[in-house]
């Protein structure tokens, strides 16, 4: 039996900062070689490396942070469990879930388990080309296209998958559950059962121009 229990502002706020840190690269250490001089005496000189690592393009969010008590022979065992959404913001999102006694960890494996589940979105222009609706357990969320300049209108871990995926423009509507798990895996359905124009105008046998027009 497992009790889950949200983390206040304070608790979510320090956790956004432990992925920051995790992400963060460990500064690269100056390497120290001898240098005999004409007398035969040695002296170190400090070598500093200026190689800079490409950043990755990928973006991590955390939706929700909550502790988890699981009851066992010996008690209550506690840990946390983590919803990370993970994307590039060019087509790309997945969604990670996962618990761990520390809540550094449970973030690391989130984001390992958000990136082993990415999804290709197709997007039209800066929306989606149809309106849809998907479903996860007792949530909903619908999706329709907007026009340039509506922005994304969202909220919650709906909005932290729509802005990773890369899509400026779109209005939905959550229904149904609250949860931010639902909610988001209720997104990433609709957003994987999308059909791109292209491939509706080669069933139709029409041309891009035709199919728009």
């Amino acid at each position: 039996m497992e009790n889950n229990e949200e983390l206040n502002v304070t608790e979510v706020t320090e956790a956004a900062e432990a992925v920051e840190e995790v992400k963060a690269e460990a500064p690269e250490v100056s390497e120290e070689k001898p240098a005999r001089s004409r007398k035969g005496r040695g002296r170190k000189q400090k070598i500093e490396t200026t190689e800079e690592k490409p950043q990755s393009e990928w973006t991590e969010t955390v939706v929700q942070i909550s502790r988890v008590t699981k009851v066992v022979k010996g008690g209550k065992k506690l840990s946390f469990r983590a919803i990370v959404i993970v994307g590039n913001k060019k087509g790309q999102v997945g969604i990670g879930c996962a618990k761990a006694s520390e809540v550094i960890i449970a973030i690391q494996k989130a984001i390992a388990d958000g990136r082993k589940n990415v999804i290709n979105v197709p997007i039209f222009k800066t929306t989606i080309p149809h309106p849809i609706t998907g479903k996860s357990g007792a949530g909903a969320v619908m999706l329709r296209p907007a026009s340039e300049g509506t922005g994304i209108i969202a909220g919650g871990a709906v909005r932290s998958v729509l802005e990773l995926a890369g899509i400026e423009n779109i209005l939905s509507k959550s229904l149904g559950s609250k949860s931010p798990l639902n909610a988001a895996n209720a997104t990433i359905a609709a957003l994987k059962a999308l059909t791109p124009f292209n491939d509706v105008a080669k069933k139709r046998g029409l041309t891009m121009s035709e199919l728009l027009n």
